[in-house]
């Protein structure tokens, strides 16, 4: 079991279920802030960016200034976005009526509400590989996007009906379900360890 006390971890919380993930950083014994402000960047390790709206979170990014501070993070540190939070990590996205602006850190095209509105929610367990470790995890879709293509620089980490649900690209990684809402860490710890401490999650 990997040790991530020396860990802090943000957690974007301009809107959306940042305090899930907050309460998993928690959980593996990582210290967790809530990010607001681009100065809190520098505290911290590695990025979450989390489930919610997407047209709203859009619009709170740019009125709280961190915008080009997110770029320049996700160049050099490891974030990981769930469902909204892969959306605005996309180069594209489709049918966007809504203006949103992604940050272009993944390398992929998606459709918002790809799998469905909320009124058709659903969970299926999903096999998940990050370098050697394979492992399932319960993926719970909520409004998730839809990838609909992807660059080649980018990896499949977990695929849904033969199209990827998880993936990352150099220091990035997304998610279209989530995993934070219940009190299993499996992924959180497999981000952790892989993209931070550069050592598998063994047991």
């Amino acid at each position: 079991m990997n040790d991530f006390s020396r860990l802090t971890v943000g957690v974007l919380a301009l809107q959306g279920d940042f305090e899930a993930h907050l309460r998993q950083v928690a959980l593996v014994g990582a210290r967790g802030v809530a990010i607001r402000l681009p100065q809190q960047l520098a505290e911290i390790s590695a990025l979450i960016i989390p489930g919610g709206e997407s047209t709203t979170m859009n619009l709170l990014i740019d009125r709280f200034g961190l915008r080009e501070p997110l770029m320049m993070f996700g160049h050099s540190k490891p974030i990981w976005g769930t469902c909204a939070g892969m959306i605005m990590l996309s180069s594209t996205i489709e049918d966007n009526q809504s203006g949103v602006q992604p940050l272009g850190l993944l390398d992929i095209s998606v459709r918002r509400n790809g799998y469905g509105r909320q009124v058709f929610s659903f969970e299926e367990p999903v096999q998940v590989r990050i370098n050697e470790i394979e492992t399932t995890v319960t993926a719970t879709f909520i409004r998730a996007p839809l990838i609909m293509s992807y660059g080649q620089g980018v990896q499949p980490l977990a695929t849904y009906q033969r199209t990827p649900v998880l993936v990352r690209q150099n220091y990035v990684m997304a998610s279209s379900f989530h995993t934070e809402l219940d009190d299993d860490t499996t992924l959180l710890r497999l981000f952790l360890s892989n993209f931070l401490l550069g050592s598998p999650v063994r047991g």
